[in-house]
């Protein structure tokens, strides 16, 4: 069994950014089927702007945007809500929250396709492209 999440707004289409994304669409995997498809809410940019706690760390760190202390803590909050998936699809991301996934053990599929059943069952057949230049 295995589960994969998705980042969407709403509920259908895969969001191009990870981090401003509402929630995640999670597909339970059981073979070759979908068994389970549910939504979580995710907490993502404009959650920390309305709590105050936005702190946009640009390059402060060596190794460039979306990494540091602050960064790793929202991304930590981000990825509370699939600790139990092993993949997770987006159209977009940052480079530090793409290697905090890779840290936690979900591996990130960044795809060009935006409906979430068509790029779940393009993962399922092994057809599904990664797009690393759609790191930022």
């Amino acid at each position: 069994m295995m589960k994969i999440a998705s980042v969407s707004d709403d509920g259908y289409t895969i969001s191009p950014h990870f981090g401003r994304a509402s929630k995640y669409v999670v597909m339970t995997i059981d073979g070759d089927l979908i068994t389970k498809r549910e939504v979580r809410e995710k907490v993502g940019h404009r959650d920390f702007q309305q709590q105050g706690v936005y702190k946009h760390e640009h390059h402060n760190d060596p190794r460039g945007r979306g990494y540091g202390r602050h960064s790793a803590e929202k991304h930590q909050r981000m990825f509370e809500g699939i600790k139990d998936c092993q993949v997770v699809l987006a159209r977009g991301m940052g480079q530090g929250a793409y290697q905090g996934l890779q840290e936690m053990g979900i591996r990130p599929v960044l795809t060009d396709i935006a409906d979430i059943d068509i790029a779940v069952q393009a993962f399922m057949d092994g057809s599904i492209e990664d797009h690393p230049e759609r790191l930022h």
